[in-house]
C-alpha cells in the first residue's frame, strides 16, 4: 500500500472528520503525544473548535534496539506515569542486556520528559472531569499511547480516547483495553513504520512544537 496521508496536519484534519460529534463539546480537549502527535492534534482541535494541550512521553527502548519499546514514561502535571512490558522486560534480561544499561535508558528518558516540561505550554492542563481526546502520528506498539492514557486516568479524566492516523491492529487491541473508544483511520494487516504511511514525515523540533502549542 501507498501512502495514506501528506504530512501530520492533513492527518489531523481527517481525523477530526472521524471525531465530529465532540465538535465544540464542552469539557473536552485534545492534547497531542509530544512531539509527532502535537501537530496531528493542533490540526484536529482547529477543525473541531476545542481547547489544545500536550502530553509528555517518552519511549523506553531496548538498548542495540531502540525501535522496540520495553516500556513508556508519560508526565501529567509533575507527575511521571511509567508502564513497563514486564514479559519483554524479563525476556530482554534472559538474552544478556544488562539491568544497568535499561536503568540508563530511563534515566535519560525521564531526564527529556523534565527538560521538556520546562519549555513547553499546554503540558500542565487541568483534565479532572473532562473528556480528553489523545492524539499522536501513529500507533505502532501503542506503549506511549498507554502511558498517556494511565496519566489522564490517574488525573481523574472522566473519559479517555485514544485517536492517530495509522496503527497496528495489536495497539489498537491493547488500547481498547484500557480507553473508552480507540479511533484509528488506517490499520494495515501488515503495519510498517509510522512514517512510511505519509509523504511528508520530517522529524519535529522543540520550537515547531512550541509555536503550535502557543495560545
Amino acid at each position: 500500500m501507498g501512502t495514506r496521508f501528506e504530512d501530520r496536519t492533513e492527518a489531523g484534519q481527517r481525523l477530526a472528520g472521524a471525531l465530529a460529534r465532540f465538535r465544540e463539546q464542552p469539557d473536552t480537549l485534545v492534547l497531542g503525544l509530544a512531539r509527532g502527535g502535537i501537530p496531528v492534534a493542533a490540526a484536529a482541535a482547529s477543525v473541531l473548535r476545542l481547547p489544545l494541550g500536550a502530553v509528555l512521553v517518552r519511549k523506553l527502548g531496548i538498548p542495540g534496539h531502540e525501535e522496540t519499546a520495553f516500556g513508556a514514561l508519560a508526565l501529567a502535571r509533575g507527575r511521571i506515569v511509567r508502564l513497563i512490558n514486564k514479559p519483554l522486560l524479563e525476556r530482554v534480561l534472559q538474552h544478556g542486556v544488562r539491568q544497568d544499561l535499561m536503568d540508563d535508558v530511563e534515566e535519560r528518558e525521564r531526564a527529556e520528559l523534565l527538560r521538556r516540561a520546562q519549555l513547553y505550554p499546554g503540558t500542565g492542563m487541568d483534565v479532572a472531569g473532562k473528556t480528553v481526546v489523545l492524539m499522536d502520528d501513529g500507533l505502532a506498539t501503542g506503549a506511549t499511547m498507554r502511558a498517556a492514557v494511565e496519566a489522564m486516568r490517574a488525573e481523574g479524566a472522566t473519559a479517555v480516547l485514544a485517536a492517530a492516523p495509522v496503527g497496528s491492529v495489536d495497539a489498537q487491541a491493547s488500547l481498547e483495553r484500557v480507553c473508552d473508544a480507540v479511533v484509528c483511520l488506517h490499520l494495515p494487516g501488515k503495519f510498517r513504520a509510522v512514517g512510511s504511511y505519509y509523504r511528508h514525515f520530517g522529524q519535529l523540533g522543540d520550537d515547531e512544537a512550541v509555536r503550535l502549542l502557543e495560545p
